[in-house]
């Protein structure tokens, strides 16, 4: 009878699922787990760090002749000594100094991070990173000009598991009551996909109507050796396309348009990374004509690196060039 019943069935009696109390087998069991972890969502990270791939490796020209002097005094504290020569704002020499704690919570970071830089003049800009618990993260950016507070940003991060909510305060003007409040949220909604919300608000006295209020929709999409990142907004759209097309080459686009000003500017970026050959090349080119590149090249077995900077503008008939030594 039960020869019978098994070929009625087709065969499939072990497929049915184990009686009330029976145990899977544990091949099984570790099979489900290990599904189940590859199905669970990551944090997606910040809506500000949604088109930070394309900007990575675009050029950062510089004017002029710099010199930069970088001095590890303890396994926490660092100063660095700059001296640039060039007919920008920039020009003088600057001494700056960074300090990372001993409270981590990944091997790769430790908080809290202090970080200021003051040139001859006593401007000073100074930022403070600390994380506050394993999910909230705080951020504080000030800069002072002729002794006087000029600049002053808060930000909030909570990564929560498979969403971050920022929360940000810009110049907040108790007595002129005037500042600059964003809310951002980024949900992952699939492994490779997340989409989110911003909304700026500004209030003040020099503003039309003494506030207004922006809301923003963004949305990332991971492609695994590329990423997709899109802002549409009332003021117009942000769209950028990063792929890695092998070890030694990037290449990232990116496209912003204003709708209020009508303009659109289109920027291609590239970047070579020649290990054997400790060289670094990132270049750029937009539409409206400016080409920039940059060349970093490690001195060994010296602790030196060459940097040479280009920038050339057809339309305004423009060129610059600059060149940098990094010691450290």
């Amino acid at each position: 009878m039960g020869n019978v019943l098994a070929s009625s069935s087709g065969g499939l009696l072990s497929d049915l699922p184990p009686p009330p109390g029976a145990s899977l087998p544990s091949h099984l069991v570790k099979a489900m787990e290990t599904e189940a972890i590859k199905s669970e969502l990551e944090n997606p990270g910040t809506v500000e760090d949604l088109h930070s791939r394309c900007r990575e490796i675009q050029a950062n020209a510089f004017d002029g002749a710099k010199i930069m002097l970088n001095k590890g005094l303890s396994n926490h504290f660092q100063v660095t000594h700059t001296m640039t020569m060039s007919s920008g704002s920039s020009n003088g020499y600057r001494f700056g100094a960074t300090y990372v704690g001993t409270k981590q919570y990944s091997p790769n970071e430790a908080f809290p991070v202090l970080i200021g830089e003051i040139d001859a003049m006593g401007n000073l800009s100074a930022n403070v990173i600390h994380q506050l618990t394993a999910r909230l993260r705080c951020r504080l950016a000030t800069q002072f000009q002729d002794s006087k507070l000029v600049a002053t940003q808060l930000t909030s991060d909570y990564r929560g598991k498979d969403y971050t909510l920022s929360l940000t305060m810009g110049n907040p003007g108790i007595l002129t009551g005037s500042g600059v409040i964003v809310g951002q949220y980024l949900q992952a909604i699939t492994k490779r996909f997340a989409m989110g919300s911003e909304l700026a608000y500004q209030y003040g006295p020099n503003v039309p109507g003494r506030q207004v209020a922006a809301l923003s929709a963004v949305g990332r999409y991971d492609f695994g050796d590329s990423v997709g990142a899109c802002t549409l907004g009332p003021s117009g759209v942000h769209l950028s396309y990063y792929k890695k097309a092998s070890d030694q080459l990037q290449i990232g686009v990116e496209v912003e348009t204003n709708v209020r000003m009508l303009e659109s500017t289109a920027t291609l970026a590239y970047q070579v990374d020649l290990p054997k050959a400790d060289l670094v090349f990132r270049g750029s080119f937009d539409s409206n004509w400016l080409i920039a590149g940059v060349l970093e090249k490690r001195l060994q077995p010296l602790p030196f690196s060459l940097a040479i900077s280009g920038r050339m503008n057809y339309v305004k008939n423009t060129f610059r060039l600059g060149c940098g030594l990094m010691i450290g």
